[in-house]
């Protein structure tokens, strides 16, 4: 059981609602384009290693995911990509940005649930326009008392947050689909962690084991969370 929280943060991305498909989605559009021009091999590992190569000029979100792409198809179609097909791409980017948010089941229940009785907060990566726009149309922002757009999610960046939060590691509890950045990073630090795997992980975000910690845990669907509280 966890006990002595205060605030409990949650990651937005495959957490609170649906991302990663729709970049899984886009890869496979960027693969039939560029094998259009005859380039074969690892095309989306040529994608995964130019996005990798960008995050410290680009960080993350979608739009250095559109800038990853046209660097890619120029590199891998020896600068013969046609402008037509960059503009393409550019649509895929755009595509993504219009996306309607779809919530993960029970978020909205969870959230409710724990509101009145904790500070909730939103953690995330990505592009800061962009997160606050997937917020005002996810319809859930009133639930958080703080939404923190966050260049990384390494140790720093979670003790800048308890800082700004001005509360102590034992009081926080982090929620996310990733433990390479929502949850690792917080046990770290003393806080806890609960992890919600979700069907489709970047492999950016992957880890080859779990922690080893009295403060973590796993649930396997979000309102699960709720048997672990006490309130």
């Amino acid at each position: 059981m966890i006990k002595g929280i205060k605030v409990i943060g949650f990651d937005a991305d495959d957490t609170l609602w649906v991302n990663e498909p729709y970049y899984r989605e886009a890869e496979e559009q960027f693969i039939q384009l560029v094998i259009s021009y005859g380039v074969n091999g690892n095309i989306a590992g040529a994608l995964f290693e130019t996005e990798i190569s960008n995050l410290r000029l680009y960080g993350y979100g979608i739009k250095a995911f559109m800038l990853s792409l046209v660097e890619c198809a120029i590199q891998l179609t020896d600068g013969g990509v046609s402008s037509r097909d960059i503009s393409r791409i550019i649509g895929i980017g755009k595509s993504m940005l219009e996306h309607p948010i779809e919530l993960l089941d029970d978020v909205k229940h969870v959230l409710h649930s724990l509101a009145p009785h904790y500070r909730l907060i939103v953690a995330t990566k990505g592009d800061l326009l962009d997160q606050e726009r997937k917020m005002r149309r996810s319809g859930i922002a009133d639930y958080f008392h703080h939404i923190e757009v966050m260049s990384d999610k390494m140790e720093l960046q979670y003790v800048q947050l308890l800082k700004h939060l001005d509360i102590s590691p034992e009081a926080f509890l982090m929620i996310g689909n990733s433990l390479k950045s929502d949850i690792i990073p917080p046990l770290e630090l003393g806080a806890w962690g609960v992890y919600v795997p979700y069907h489709t992980t970047w492999a950016h975000e992957e880890v080859d084991q779990e922690p080893q910690s009295k403060r973590f845990f796993q649930v396997e669907q979000l309102h699960q969370v709720l048997n672990l509280i006490s309130h």
